[in-house]
């Protein structure tokens, strides 16, 4: 039986703000905006390439705005996601990966897949991870 992961929800103070960080900065594309009333309310977004995508809204989760923590995004090339990130205002983290069993400034010397990481926090403190993974996942 396969299953497939399709959202996530994020809960954040201000609909508005995030929307626009997500969209604006983070480069995500706007799916759905839907409001239903003052009590209920539906942003929807994907990363570019994914098949998931996260969800910011009013009624949505009674969870504190801020408390989901790493959610992970994949890239191909961790320093080029960095640089496009930061160049869209993103406060991300240096690249870092460990190594001799500390962690390490910059990305894996070999690019070995889930071995290069970067991070960065939504307005509301909910965090993100970038990982790089080079090889091509396949289907099943």
């Amino acid at each position: 039986m396969d299953m497939k992961l399709e959202l996530v929800l994020l809960p954040v103070a201000d609909v508005d703000r995030a929307k626009a960080f997500y969209t604006q900065q983070v480069g995500f594309h706007l799916d759905v905006d839907h409001r239903a009333g003052d009590q209920f309310r539906v942003v929807q977004m994907t990363p570019p390439g994914s098949a998931c995508s996260v969800t910011v809204g009013v009624g949505i989760t009674d969870a504190q705005p801020g408390s989901v923590r790493g959610t992970h995004l994949i890239v191909a090339d961790i320093e080029a996601a960095r640089a496009e990130l930061v160049g869209r205002g993103v406060a991300v983290s240096d690249v870092r990966h460990f190594a001799a069993g500390a962690w390490t400034p910059g990305a894996d010397p070999e690019h070995r897949d889930y071995a290069s990481f970067a991070d960065f926090a939504d307005p509301d403190g909910n965090t993100w991870v970038l990982q790089e993974v080079r090889y091509s996942r396949k289907q099943t």
